[in-house]
């Protein structure tokens, strides 16, 4: 069969579950024909996606989260308000993704959580059936915890989710655990799916702190608890647009311009690893049995780090209180059961994209 991926370009975790995709379907006689991309002026697409897809690639606007004045915390109305500014843009490119879906010959067509794939689909339906994968479907789950958060903005995270999947052929919700599916919202729970890079990973437990940051003026915290505890050895990794490969406060804090492959061999060798409550790279630290401390910035990701810490596998915390990852290490047990779990993935994949 031939695919075509639609692909939200914000963040890391999208465009890594998209190569593991395309890497699954390649392997079974699959082919990925074209992958679009949403793209964001505040960040540049990472290099490891550039080469993993070539000229696959196409570029559209889509809409993003802005950052509040801090580069901190997502502004939601700043974000609604840029987003509705630039509605005739985004239409463009809806029609834009209908045209490349109706013009490519392929089989069907994934969505990793793009906004205006699902518009695209409940406007100017494409001839093409599309499946929608995500840990944001889950969201949708009757049986999905949530965290006392506030209702109109579960409400609003609700509505942006359905609006993604709108008229989908079927909904993979990845999760960090099996759950029951529930048929009559086309919604499958699947393993986390990881690139073929984490399973060869060779673990070890090493005496630095490992780290991912969304928005990069969360260094200033990081350098500040950096004064407070100097001999603590940190590598962080951040997709700060013209950044130097490396940038050196001194020998025990590094930040490095975003590099997938340099990025899993750090994940292999922390000692425990710190992010913004993003799921992929979370998932990728449980495989490899690192606490993890997450720092949430919106309500999306609150509800990760809510689960993340639900199933003991890590700390939640507003800001970069490392200190409480520090006095976590102690407790942290390895979960079995999710590397059987994540072990699952190609069947139910295949299954659900190939056969259903």
């Amino acid at each position: 069969m031939k695919f075509l991926f639609v692909v939200q370009g914000e963040g890391r975790g999208h465009l890594t579950q998209s190569i593991a995709l395309s890497e699954l379907l390649t392997r079974n006689g699959h082919e990925v024909v074209a992958v679009m991309v949403g793209k964001s002026n505040r960040r540049e697409l990472p290099l490891f996606f550039k080469e993993k897809f070539g000229r696959k690639i196409r570029r559209f606007d889509s809409p993003n989260f802005l950052p509040a004045s801090s580069n901190h915390k997502t502004h939601i109305p700043a974000s609604i308000a840029y987003n509705v500014f630039y509605s005739l843009r985004y239409f463009r490119s809806i029609l834009l993704i209908r045209k490349s879906i109706n013009r490519r010959n392929v089989d069907a067509v994934v969505n990793f959580y793009e906004l205006l794939t699902g518009l695209s689909y409940a406007v100017f339906p494409p001839d093409k059936p599309y499946y929608c994968i995500a840990h944001q479907y889950l969201f949708l789950h009757p049986d999905f915890s949530f965290p006392k958060v506030s209702g109109i903005e579960l409400w609003g995270l609700k509505f942006f989710t359905k609006v993604t999947c709108l008229n989908s052929a079927g909904l993979l919700a990845l999760s960090i655990r099996q759950m029951t599916n529930v048929p009559h919202k086309k919604l499958t729970v699947v393993p986390p799916l990881l690139r073929k890079e984490i399973f060869s990973a060779e673990v070890s437990n090493g005496d630095y702190l490992h780290g991912y940051i969304l928005n990069d003026n969360y260094a200033d915290e990081i350098i500040r608890f950096h004064e407070k505890f100097p001999d603590i050895a940190m590598h962080f990794f951040w997709d700060r647009k013209n950044a130097e490969d490396e940038t050196v406060l001194d020998v025990n804090l590094v930040f490095h311009r975003l590099d997938d492959k340099m990025f899993i061999r750090y994940m292999a060798g922390c000692r425990a690893y710190v992010t913004t409550a993003g799921f992929e790279s979370v998932c990728e630290a449980m495989y490899m049995g690192k606490p993890v401390l997450v720092v949430p910035t919106h309500i999306e990701q609150e509800c990760n780090a809510f689960e993340i810490s639900e199933a003991g596998v890590g700390v939640m915390a507003g800001n970069f209180e490392i200190e409480k990852l520090l006095s976590f290490i102690p407790k942290y047990k390895t979960n079995d059961d999710f590397r059987k779990w994540v072990g699952q993935a190609d069947r139910y994949f295949l299954y659900m994209l190939t056969q259903s």
